[in-house]
């Protein structure tokens, strides 16, 4: 994600969204890799053309290229590198109406796990796979990655909120996916979310994916027949009750999930009772198809 200003720099990222042809260029080359000649087929436009609005996309940081070797001659194909743009007009200083607080994925403070399971940061893994004794591993606090086939990682982090402010409903937001043994189109999962001791409800993931293509953001170095991206999940607790992604999860409000306490915990888990045990993999900035870590933001009346 670009969060862009009015700073000169983002001059040339305005101009390239400022072009219906560019918006089009965008959308074909979204959900695969396209080389400029089938670009230009696609659009009823000459190469040299696209080639133009292709080197645009390119300075503005919105698409990124590679030349590959195919049938003898060198093709340059295209992909889509972003996914959100967010521009930040000049506005009037307001009071606050949120807190925020964003959780690395290595900063869990307790956790039950059973294999597989394993953890990794951005640059290597930390100890080896299968084995939870290195969920204890000093150098955990750098993960980017973690995973596991049944039980717990639970984070605890500070009550910000001051004595005069109250929250008129919380949203909590992470990347996250089933764990399977390599990677899986069908591999349903139980995920439950709990806070403050509170269940706000379960969600099943539906897969381990990664299959069709790696993770927008994993890292190079990363294995291909593993773990590479999940699915943006956003839960939030107001008055009404507790929703994920605008679906209905539990009754639980945002009276109940006790914001007064001076700590809070949210805690993932694949429960052994659940009906479908199919583990767990969180996804945090370096990692996946969403460049964040779990973010927790609380809204102000």
């Amino acid at each position: 994600m670009i969060k862009a200003n009015g700073e000169a720099k983002y001059l040339p990222l305005y101009e390239a969204l400022a072009s219906e042809v560019r918006w089009k260029i965008m959308k074909l080359i979204a959900d695969k890799e396209m080389n400029v000649k089938d670009i230009a087929v696609a659009l009823e436009l000459s190469p040299s053309i696209v080639t133009m609005h292709i080197r645009k996309l390119e300075r503005a940081g919105l698409i990124e290229s590679r030349r590959v070797r195919l049938n003898g001659g060198t093709h340059k194909l295209c992909t889509l590198k972003l996914q959100t743009v967010e521009v930040e007009l000049p506005l009037a200083k307001k009071e606050e109406k949120f807190k925020e607080q964003t959780i690395s994925v290595g900063h869990y403070t307790a956790f039950e796990i059973y294999p597989t399971c394993g953890l990794g940061t951005l640059e290597k893994e930390i100890g080896v796979w299968d084995d939870p004794r290195y969920f204890m591993d000093p150098e955990r606090v750098n993960a980017a990655i973690l995973w596991f086939g049944r039980g717990y990682v639970e984070y605890k982090t500070p009550n910000y909120l001051l004595p005069d402010q109250t929250a008129d409903f919380l949203e909590i937001s992470m990347e996250l996916a089933s764990e399977a043994p390599g990677l899986r189109d069908h591999w349903p999962s139980d995920i439950r979310f709990i806070f403050n001791g509170v269940s706000l409800g379960t969600w099943t993931s539906p897969a381990d994916f990664g299959r069709a293509a790696r993770g927008r953001y994993t890292p190079k170095w990363w294995h291909r027949n593993v773990n590479q991206y999940g699915l943006l999940k956003t839960i939030r607790v107001d008055a009404l009750g507790t929703f994920i992604d605008g679906e209905w999860m539990s009754d639980v409000t945002v009276g109940d999930i006790k914001l007064e306490e001076p700590f809070w915990t949210l805690r993932f888990t694949v429960d052994e009772q659940a009906v479908h045990i199919g583990g767990l993999t969180l996804y945090g900035a370096g990692f996946g198809n969403h460049d964040q870590d779990i973010v927790i933001r609380v809204h102000l009346s």
